[in-house]
Protein backbone atom coordinates (compact mmCIF):
# COMPACT_ATOMS: atom_id res chain seq x y z
CA UNK A 1 0.00 0.00 0.00
CA UNK A 2 1.55 3.70 -1.12
CA UNK A 3 2.06 5.37 2.34
CA UNK A 4 0.01 8.82 1.91
CA UNK A 5 2.49 11.66 2.08
CA UNK A 6 1.79 13.99 4.44
CA UNK A 7 0.96 17.74 3.94
CA UNK A 8 3.19 19.87 6.35
CA UNK A 9 2.39 23.56 6.68
CA UNK A 10 3.76 25.73 4.40
CA UNK A 11 5.58 28.99 5.24
CA UNK A 12 6.59 31.24 2.58
CA UNK A 13 7.42 34.49 3.47
CA UNK A 14 10.54 36.73 3.00
CA UNK A 15 11.71 38.14 6.35
CA UNK A 16 13.12 41.68 6.24
CA UNK A 17 15.10 42.77 9.67
CA UNK A 18 14.98 46.40 10.24
CA UNK A 19 17.47 47.94 13.05
CA UNK A 20 16.06 48.78 16.44
CA UNK A 21 15.58 51.15 18.40
CA UNK A 22 18.78 53.64 19.00
CA UNK A 23 19.09 54.33 22.66
CA UNK A 24 20.38 57.72 23.72
CA UNK A 25 22.73 57.00 26.93
CA UNK A 26 22.08 59.62 29.90
CA UNK A 27 24.66 59.17 32.00
CA UNK A 28 27.72 62.04 32.62
CA UNK A 29 30.31 61.79 29.65
CA UNK A 30 28.09 59.82 27.40
CA UNK A 31 27.42 61.57 24.05
CA UNK A 32 24.02 61.08 21.97
CA UNK A 33 23.98 60.87 18.37
CA UNK A 34 23.47 63.90 16.40
CA UNK A 35 19.60 64.14 15.32
CA UNK A 36 20.52 64.69 12.03
CA UNK A 37 22.22 61.60 12.06
CA UNK A 38 19.91 59.43 13.74
CA UNK A 39 16.99 60.70 10.49
CA UNK A 40 19.58 59.71 7.74
CA UNK A 41 19.83 56.48 9.33
CA UNK A 42 16.15 56.10 9.23
CA UNK A 43 15.63 57.42 6.30
CA UNK A 44 17.95 54.73 4.72
CA UNK A 45 15.86 52.15 6.62
CA UNK A 46 13.01 53.10 5.12
CA UNK A 47 14.14 53.63 1.55
CA UNK A 48 15.79 49.85 1.98
CA UNK A 49 12.61 48.05 3.00
CA UNK A 50 10.63 49.50 0.62
CA UNK A 51 13.11 48.53 -2.20
CA UNK A 52 13.14 45.15 -0.77
CA UNK A 53 9.15 45.07 -0.92
CA UNK A 54 9.42 46.45 -4.26
CA UNK A 55 11.55 43.44 -6.15
CA UNK A 56 10.02 41.03 -4.15
CA UNK A 57 7.87 38.68 -6.24
CA UNK A 58 4.13 38.84 -5.94
CA UNK A 59 1.98 35.75 -4.87
CA UNK A 60 4.62 34.59 -1.68
CA UNK A 61 2.49 36.38 0.89
CA UNK A 62 -1.19 36.44 1.94
CA UNK A 63 -0.73 39.88 2.92
CA UNK A 64 1.02 42.91 1.57
CA UNK A 65 0.26 47.04 1.73
CA UNK A 66 -2.55 46.52 4.03
CA UNK A 67 -4.62 43.92 1.46
CA UNK A 68 -5.48 40.07 2.69
CA UNK A 69 -6.50 37.07 0.77
CA UNK A 70 -8.58 34.81 2.72
CA UNK A 71 -10.23 31.77 1.57
CA UNK A 72 -13.76 30.64 3.30
CA UNK A 73 -13.82 27.40 2.01
CA UNK A 74 -11.95 24.84 4.09
CA UNK A 75 -12.88 21.48 2.39
CA UNK A 76 -12.02 20.29 -1.30
CA UNK A 77 -12.35 16.29 -2.46
CA UNK A 78 -10.33 15.32 -4.98
CA UNK A 79 -11.92 15.27 -8.72
CA UNK A 80 -14.87 16.77 -7.36
CA UNK A 81 -16.39 20.39 -8.46
CA UNK A 82 -16.64 22.50 -5.49
CA UNK A 83 -17.84 26.01 -4.82
CA UNK A 84 -14.84 27.70 -3.45
CA UNK A 85 -15.01 31.21 -1.96
CA UNK A 86 -12.41 33.69 -0.50
CA UNK A 87 -12.41 37.41 0.33
CA UNK A 88 -9.96 40.17 0.25
CA UNK A 89 -10.03 42.62 2.77
CA UNK A 90 -8.24 46.42 2.40
CA UNK A 91 -6.14 47.88 5.01
CA UNK A 92 -8.77 48.95 7.50
CA UNK A 93 -10.22 45.10 7.63
CA UNK A 94 -13.42 45.61 5.33
CA UNK A 95 -14.03 43.77 2.50
CA UNK A 96 -12.55 45.09 -0.94
CA UNK A 97 -15.65 45.80 -3.62
CA UNK A 98 -14.24 48.20 -5.63
CA UNK A 99 -12.02 47.10 -8.16
CA UNK A 100 -9.81 48.54 -11.60
CA UNK A 101 -10.58 45.99 -14.72
CA UNK A 102 -7.61 44.51 -15.84
CA UNK A 103 -7.74 42.28 -18.99
CA UNK A 104 -11.53 43.00 -18.75
CA UNK A 105 -12.05 41.22 -15.62
CA UNK A 106 -11.89 42.81 -12.03
CA UNK A 107 -9.80 39.62 -10.15
CA UNK A 108 -8.14 36.88 -12.34
CA UNK A 109 -7.72 33.61 -10.22
CA UNK A 110 -4.60 31.12 -10.69
CA UNK A 111 -4.67 27.85 -9.26
CA UNK A 112 -1.54 25.32 -9.62
CA UNK A 113 -0.62 22.41 -7.59
CA UNK A 114 2.50 23.13 -5.92
CA UNK A 115 4.63 19.99 -7.95
CA UNK A 116 3.89 22.70 -11.05
CA UNK A 117 2.09 19.79 -13.05
CA UNK A 118 -1.59 21.39 -12.65
CA UNK A 119 -2.53 24.59 -13.59
CA UNK A 120 -6.26 26.56 -14.03
CA UNK A 121 -6.48 30.08 -14.92
CA UNK A 122 -10.13 31.28 -13.69
CA UNK A 123 -12.71 33.86 -13.58
CA UNK A 124 -14.86 34.27 -10.20
CA UNK A 125 -17.99 35.58 -9.54
CA UNK A 126 -18.56 38.29 -7.21
CA UNK A 127 -21.58 36.63 -4.76
CA UNK A 128 -21.73 40.17 -2.94
CA UNK A 129 -20.26 41.74 0.32
CA UNK A 130 -16.75 41.51 -0.93
CA UNK A 131 -16.60 37.60 -1.62
CA UNK A 132 -15.72 35.83 -4.80
CA UNK A 133 -16.52 32.36 -5.66
CA UNK A 134 -15.48 29.88 -8.24
CA UNK A 135 -16.95 26.44 -9.19
CA UNK A 136 -13.39 24.90 -8.50
CA UNK A 137 -12.43 21.33 -9.34
CA UNK A 138 -8.72 19.73 -8.16
CA UNK A 139 -7.76 16.59 -9.82
CA UNK A 140 -5.69 15.17 -7.11
CA UNK A 141 -5.09 15.46 -3.54
CA UNK A 142 -1.98 17.48 -2.57
CA UNK A 143 -1.09 21.20 -1.93
CA UNK A 144 -2.08 23.97 -4.00
CA UNK A 145 -1.40 27.35 -4.36
CA UNK A 146 -4.08 29.84 -5.52
CA UNK A 147 -3.14 33.68 -6.81
CA UNK A 148 -6.03 36.90 -6.43
CA UNK A 149 -4.08 39.03 -9.46
CA UNK A 150 -6.21 42.32 -8.91
CA UNK A 151 -6.10 46.10 -8.64
CA UNK A 152 -8.21 47.76 -5.81
CA UNK A 153 -9.29 51.44 -7.29
CA UNK A 154 -7.19 53.82 -6.40
CA UNK A 155 -4.05 51.62 -5.53
CA UNK A 156 -1.62 49.49 -7.21
CA UNK A 157 -1.68 45.91 -8.42
CA UNK A 158 -1.13 43.34 -6.33
CA UNK A 159 -0.87 39.55 -6.60
CA UNK A 160 -1.15 37.44 -3.07
CA UNK A 161 -1.15 33.83 -2.52
CA UNK A 162 -2.68 31.27 -0.49
CA UNK A 163 -2.24 27.23 -0.22
CA UNK A 164 -5.10 25.30 -0.80
CA UNK A 165 -4.88 21.66 0.56
CA UNK A 166 -6.98 18.56 -1.20
CA UNK A 167 -7.18 15.34 1.61
CA UNK A 168 -5.82 12.52 0.20
CA UNK A 169 -2.72 10.13 -0.47
CA UNK A 170 -0.13 12.37 -1.92
CA UNK A 171 2.94 11.62 -4.39
CA UNK A 172 4.75 14.32 -5.83
CA UNK A 173 5.23 15.04 -9.53
CA UNK A 174 8.92 15.53 -10.48
CA UNK A 175 9.64 18.35 -12.38
CA UNK A 176 8.80 18.22 -16.19
CA UNK A 177 12.35 18.93 -17.53
CA UNK A 178 13.23 21.74 -19.95
CA UNK A 179 12.04 22.06 -23.06
CA UNK A 180 10.78 24.06 -26.25
CA UNK A 181 7.98 22.73 -27.37
CA UNK A 182 4.44 21.96 -25.48
CA UNK A 183 1.39 20.28 -27.57
CA UNK A 184 -2.10 20.85 -26.34
CA UNK A 185 -5.31 19.11 -28.31
CA UNK A 186 -3.28 18.88 -31.88
CA UNK A 187 -2.21 22.75 -31.71
CA UNK A 188 2.10 22.43 -31.41
CA UNK A 189 3.55 25.91 -29.86
CA UNK A 190 7.03 26.39 -29.52
CA UNK A 191 8.98 28.51 -27.28
CA UNK A 192 11.99 30.82 -28.20
CA UNK A 193 14.24 33.32 -26.33
CA UNK A 194 16.15 32.76 -22.75
CA UNK A 195 15.18 33.83 -19.32
CA UNK A 196 17.80 35.76 -18.03
CA UNK A 197 17.99 36.92 -14.27
CA UNK A 198 17.64 39.99 -13.46
CA UNK A 199 16.95 41.64 -16.70
CA UNK A 200 13.88 41.74 -18.89
CA UNK A 201 14.17 38.65 -21.36
CA UNK A 202 12.08 38.60 -24.83
CA UNK A 203 10.03 34.96 -25.49
CA UNK A 204 8.24 34.56 -28.74
CA UNK A 205 5.84 31.70 -28.57
CA UNK A 206 4.82 30.11 -31.81
CA UNK A 207 1.29 28.77 -32.47
CA UNK A 208 0.92 25.76 -34.70
CA UNK A 209 -1.91 23.03 -36.04
CA UNK A 210 -1.85 20.43 -38.10
CA UNK A 211 1.83 21.93 -39.22
CA UNK A 212 0.83 25.09 -40.40
CA UNK A 213 1.22 28.41 -38.88
CA UNK A 214 -2.22 29.46 -36.72
CA UNK A 215 -2.83 32.99 -38.14
CA UNK A 216 -6.12 33.81 -36.79
CA UNK A 217 -5.92 33.61 -32.96
CA UNK A 218 -9.01 35.15 -31.33
CA UNK A 219 -8.21 38.00 -27.95
CA UNK A 220 -8.63 36.55 -24.69
CA UNK A 221 -8.87 38.93 -22.28
CA UNK A 222 -7.73 41.93 -24.56
CA UNK A 223 -4.76 40.19 -25.79
CA UNK A 224 -3.42 37.04 -28.03
CA UNK A 225 -2.15 35.36 -25.29
CA UNK A 226 -1.60 35.47 -21.80
CA UNK A 227 1.49 34.43 -19.96
CA UNK A 228 2.34 33.27 -16.45
CA UNK A 229 5.82 32.51 -15.36
CA UNK A 230 6.29 30.47 -11.59
CA UNK A 231 9.37 29.91 -10.00
CA UNK A 232 10.11 26.28 -9.11
CA UNK A 233 10.53 25.78 -5.27
CA UNK A 234 8.69 29.01 -3.82
CA UNK A 235 6.27 29.41 -6.67
CA UNK A 236 6.68 33.34 -7.07
CA UNK A 237 4.31 34.49 -9.33
CA UNK A 238 6.06 37.12 -12.17
CA UNK A 239 4.06 39.36 -14.17
CA UNK A 240 4.65 38.86 -17.56
CA UNK A 241 3.65 41.77 -20.28
CA UNK A 242 2.97 40.87 -23.86
CA UNK A 243 4.35 43.04 -26.52
CA UNK A 244 0.92 44.74 -28.39
CA UNK A 245 -2.50 43.98 -28.93
CA UNK A 246 -5.57 43.11 -30.71
CA UNK A 247 -6.36 46.24 -32.98
CA UNK A 248 -3.41 48.10 -32.85
CA UNK A 249 -2.46 48.50 -36.43
CA UNK A 250 0.83 46.79 -35.56
CA UNK A 251 0.01 43.28 -33.60
CA UNK A 252 -0.78 40.40 -35.34
CA UNK A 253 -3.40 37.59 -34.64
CA UNK A 254 -0.61 34.79 -34.49
CA UNK A 255 1.15 32.31 -35.09
CA UNK A 256 4.04 34.91 -32.73
CA UNK A 257 3.16 35.96 -29.51
CA UNK A 258 5.85 38.15 -27.97
CA UNK A 259 6.44 38.27 -24.22
CA UNK A 260 8.64 40.56 -21.72
CA UNK A 261 9.64 38.60 -18.74
CA UNK A 262 12.02 39.48 -15.47
CA UNK A 263 13.15 36.89 -13.13
CA UNK A 264 14.88 37.68 -10.14
CA UNK A 265 16.96 34.53 -9.82
CA UNK A 266 18.85 31.61 -11.69
CA UNK A 267 16.79 28.35 -11.94
CA UNK A 268 13.73 26.43 -13.19
CA UNK A 269 10.40 28.17 -13.67
CA UNK A 270 6.94 26.72 -15.41
CA UNK A 271 5.34 28.98 -18.13
CA UNK A 272 1.84 28.63 -18.88
CA UNK A 273 0.79 29.99 -22.29
CA UNK A 274 -3.44 31.09 -22.61
CA UNK A 275 -3.99 31.60 -26.14
CA UNK A 276 -7.66 31.02 -27.68
CA UNK A 277 -8.43 29.63 -31.23
CA UNK A 278 -11.82 28.82 -32.71
CA UNK A 279 -13.52 29.78 -29.62
CA UNK A 280 -11.84 27.36 -27.40
CA UNK A 281 -8.50 28.62 -24.44
CA UNK A 282 -6.10 26.21 -24.13
CA UNK A 283 -3.07 26.08 -22.04
CA UNK A 284 0.58 25.54 -23.32
CA UNK A 285 3.33 24.64 -20.87
CA UNK A 286 7.24 24.48 -20.44
CA UNK A 287 9.90 24.29 -18.26
CA UNK A 288 12.41 26.99 -18.86
CA UNK A 289 15.80 27.56 -16.60
CA UNK A 290 16.94 30.75 -16.06
CA UNK A 291 20.75 31.12 -16.42
CA UNK A 292 23.35 34.48 -16.80
CA UNK A 293 23.55 35.52 -20.66
CA UNK A 294 27.00 35.35 -22.06
CA UNK A 295 29.09 38.41 -21.16
CA UNK A 296 28.57 40.96 -24.10
CA UNK A 297 25.09 40.00 -25.08
CA UNK A 298 23.04 42.88 -25.35
CA UNK A 299 19.65 42.89 -23.53
CA UNK A 300 16.72 43.12 -25.66
CA UNK A 301 14.76 46.15 -26.72
CA UNK A 302 11.61 46.61 -23.92
CA UNK A 303 8.07 46.47 -25.76
CA UNK A 304 6.87 49.36 -27.01
CA UNK A 305 3.17 48.66 -25.75
CA UNK A 306 2.82 46.70 -22.10
CA UNK A 307 -0.37 45.35 -20.74
CA UNK A 308 0.34 43.53 -17.15
CA UNK A 309 -0.89 39.69 -16.58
Amino acid sequence: MNTAAKLGTYVLGLAVVFGGALGVGSAVGEVAPPAAEESQGAAHSTETAAAVREDTPGGLQMSENGYTLTPLTSTIRPGEPTDFQFKVTGPGGEPVTDYQVQHDKKLHFIVVSRDLTNFQHVHPAEAGGGVWTIKLTLPTAGAYRAFADFAPTGADGLTLGTDVLVAGDYAPKALPPVGRTSTVDGYTVTLDGDLIPGRSSKLTLKVSKDGKPVTDLQPYLGAYGHLVALRAGDLAYLHVHPDGAPGDGKTAAGPEITFYAEVPSGGDYRLFLDFQHEGTVRTADFTAKAAPAPAGTPAPAPATTHGEH
